[in-house]
């Protein structure tokens, strides 16, 4: 039995991406955005309130892209994973915690100060500033990409996932129209896997079954 709490198009979007990926049969429950204000009943679940949260045979597990690590390891063998004898294991290991501690984190502040703090508390320098510090750290996966389709041993695994997310959160706020051309064809190549797509449906049709907004996460504050 796996259990997936999320909110919509949310970092829970990672292990969401990845049981699609792997066919597997889980219960979704989506929460509105913020949970830790709107939902209160889930810090019974997750004590801090955050998303994801996914329980996985009586194991409560918090962190998107150990998930989605846990996920392929518990249910393969699987393409998903690098295998420890496999040349590229080291860049899938580091690959994996990129996407969330070097891609996604300064995104986060950009979030914070252009869109959920209220008007008077918007810090547009630290807006420009963390948007040029993402869009600066792609410069590693440029190089990553030459010659290959994928990050690791050239083929999909879940550090593609965890990285596609990143690029995911910054189309939604406005980064994707500075992507560097192998970026952005990297990211189409991701986001056309079928995985993806049912991915995308599925939280749409558990939200609207659920009576959660369909409004992404990342967008709820814009615009004041």
């Amino acid at each position: 039995m796996i259990t997936l709490y999320h909110c919509m198009s949310a970092r829970s979007f990672r292990p969401l991406w990845t049981l699609e990926e792997l066919g597997l049969s889980y219960t979704l429950n989506m929460l509105p955005f913020p949970p830790r204000v709107h939902a209160r009943q889930y810090l019974d679940i997750n004590p801090i309130g955050t998303v994801p949260a996914v329980i996985v045979d009586d194991v409560l597990m918090t962190e998107s892209a150990a998930i989605c690590e846990y996920l392929a390891k518990r249910y393969g063998p699987t393409p998903l994973e690098i295998l420890p004898d496999e040349p590229d294991y080291p860049s899938y290991l580091n690959w994996l915690h990129y996407g969330e501690a070097t891609l996604t984190f300064p995104q986060t502040l950009v979030l914070r100060y252009g869109q959920f703090e209220e008007p008077q508390r918007r810090l547009p320098q630290a807006v420009e500033d963390y948007s040029r510090w993402f869009l600066g750290r792609l410069r590693a996966i440029e190089i990553a990409l030459q010659g290959r389709e994928y990050l690791c041993q050239n083929r999909f695994t879940v550090a593609d996932i965890s990285v596609g997310y990143a690029l995911m959160l910054a189309d939604f706020i406005g980064l994707g129209e500075k992507f560097p051309e192998s970026i952005r064809l990297y990211w189409e190549r991701l986001r056309a896997r079928e995985s993806f797509t049912k991915a995308w449906v599925a939280q749409e049709t558990a939200a609207l079954q659920q009576g959660v907004s369909t409004v992404h996460a990342p967008l709820i504050g814009k615009g004041g």
